[in-house]
Parts: C-alpha cells; sequence; structure tokens
C-alpha cells in the first residue's frame, strides 16, 4: 500500500455563479489561458477564444475535441452557461424521445433523465481535469425559497439556477463554487428605517452562508474581490516546502535551530527521517550554530 502525504496539486474544478451582469464570463476569461465554451453567445464582448456550441452535441463534441488536443494552447475550459447547457440538454432528450415537454416523461422520469445527461457530462469535464486542464462552469443565481427543518418559518437564499436534481451534482463537483454579488450595506435613515447603501462594489463569496451556497477548498477568506488575483490560489501549486538545510540556513538563532533539532527528532520517531539523515542534519546544526554565536561574538 503506498502512502502519500501532502498536498498534491491538481487542476482546479469551479463553478462561478452570480447576479445577472455582474461579470462572472469577465471573470472566467481571466483564468489560466482559457477557451470559452460558448452555450448562449454571451462572451462577444469579450477578446477570447470560444467555441460557439448551440446544441448538446455540439458541446459534448468540443469537449471531446480539446481533450484530443490536450492542454497545450489552452489551460482551462470555460462552459458558459451551467444554466443554458442544461437548457440545451432537456432540449436534445425532447428531441430524442420526440416529447414536448420535460413533464411528459411520467411524474420526476424526465428529470432523472436531466441529471444522469449532465452527470455524464461531469464525467467528461473529470476527464479534461485528468488531462491537466482547470475546468469551470459560468451560471446564473435565482432567488429561491428555503424552509429548514429546524426553523418554523423560511426564507430567501441565492442558489444556481438549475433544476432541483442538477444543482447538487454540479455543487459536489467542484473544488471551489463562487458566490458573485454587490456589497451592500445598510444604514438607518432618518425615518428610523433600515436603507441599502453602496452596492457598486462587487466582491466573491467563498463559504457557504444563510444567503447563498458556497464552498472552496484553497483556503480562501470568506469575501474576496472580484478578481482573477484575489482568485490566484486557486490555480498556483502549492509553495514548495524548504528542506531540512533549508530551514537551518535560514535559522537566526540558536532557540531556533534547537526547534528544528525538536521537529527531525519526531520526523524520526514518525519514520519520515532517517537516523542517517539525522545525523547528518546535526552536522548542518552545529555547523550554523558555530556561525551565529560567531556573529553574536
Amino acid at each position: 500500500m503506498k502512502i502519500e502525504r501532502g498536498r498534491r496539486h491538481t487542476p482546479a474544478r469551479v463553478v462561478v455563479y452570480g447576479t445577472e451582469g455582474i461579470g462572472k464570463s469577465t471573470l472566467a476569461a481571466g483564468f489560466p489561458s482559457p477557451v470559452i465554451l460558448d452555450t448562449e453567445e454571451g462572451t462577444h464582448h469579450l477578446d477570447v477564444a470560444r467555441v460557439a456550441v448551440p446544441s448538446w452535441d455540439e458541446l459534448k463534441t468540443a469537449i471531446a475535441e480539446i481533450g484530443a488536443q490536450g492542454p497545450k494552447e489552452f489551460k482551462t475550459v470555460v462552459i458558459d452557461s451551467a444554466d443554458w447547457a442544461e437548457r440545451l440538454l432537456i432540449e436534445a432528450l425532447l428531441k430524442e424521445h420526440r416529447k414536448k415537454s420535460i413533464e411528459d416523461f411520467g411524474f420526476g422520469k424526465g428529470f432523472t433523465h436531466v441529471a444522469e445527461g449532465f452527470g455524464r457530462l461531469l464525467a467528461s469535464c473529470d476527464g479534461l481535469v485528468g488531462l491537466g486542464f482547470n475546468v469551470a462552469f459560468v451560471a446564473h443565481a435565482k432567488v429561491a425559497r428555503t424552509s429548514p427543518p429546524d426553523m418554523t418559518d423560511g426564507y430567501d437564499r441565492y442558489e444556481l439556477k438549475l433544476t432541483k436534481q442538477t444543482a447538487p451534482l454540479l455543487k459536489e463537483w467542484c473544488d471551489a463554487l463562487l458566490f458573485a454579488n454587490y456589497e451592500v450595506r445598510t444604514t438607518e435613515g432618518t425615518d428610523g428605517r433600515r436603507k441599502a447603501i453602496g452596492g457598486k462594489r462587487r466582491v466573491v463569496h467563498t463559504e457557504r452562508a444563510a444567503a447563498w451556497d458556497a464552498k472552496n477548498r484553497y483556503g480562501l477568506d470568506p469575501e474576496v474581490p472580484m478578481s482573477i488575483d484575489a482568485l490566484a490560489p486557486i490555480f498556483a501549486p502549492p509553495a514548495k516546502r524548504p528542506t531540512w538545510r533549508d530551514r537551518v540556513a535560514a535559522a537566526t538563532t540558536v532557540e531556533e535551530l534547537g526547534r528544528i533539532g525538536d521537529e527531525a527528532d519526531q520526523a524520526v520517531s514518525d519514520g519520515r527521517l532517517t537516523d542517517e539523515l539525522r545525523a547528518r542534519l546535526d552536522e548542518v546544526i552545529d555547523a550554523r550554530q558555530s556561525e551565529i554565536e560567531g556573529v553574536k561574538a
């Protein structure tokens, strides 16, 4: 059995959703070397590489052809948008089964077909990730009423504008579910009522709250500016951990060297460092200690 330790860098699986016109597509266009699979002709204002995919079959074909080329010219595949892709899937299912409405399949059966088809799309996206591509979905938001079982009254919240069968699949699939919105603050007016102010600064929420779904596995702050720089940790490889020798060389006090020695002893106990390497490290620590004490003298 091979046991791996530490963080392993893999391409990102990202979903960016938010209110109308906030700049979701523009943000995704800033991801590393993107090619946009445009399902709704919503990227004409952007100077990007795009493929028009007005049908479900063309979307699947585009993903397959990009995968066959490999991550050479492009590093990120953006599907814009998830909800229009779902619409294309429904149109394809209706045509295939000669139905006029998704309800014509019978109670719940049509939406089961939709979930299965969207699941296969996500499997194709995982194939791209396996080849080294980042994969991102842009999606619209909707306001829906929710009634948690532990509360007597429900409340409104933002959700993905997808069917209730498809939305959980996309949320579970991604590593980062990012909700973009305008920052709004409230203040008390002269009449005693709360009034909204601001509403111009765009932000991205990266953690779940009562009012929206969000998550991230990259240690992002709960709220960050809506900019590619703020989301850079999603696509950056993890920082290289300094070696024992690097840490010793960077030490500036004898106490710091002592802590490094204690950590090395623990590493020997854990089987992460051999006795031979530990002995060599002692020599390096002694030499660095002499340097430090010599400077103090």
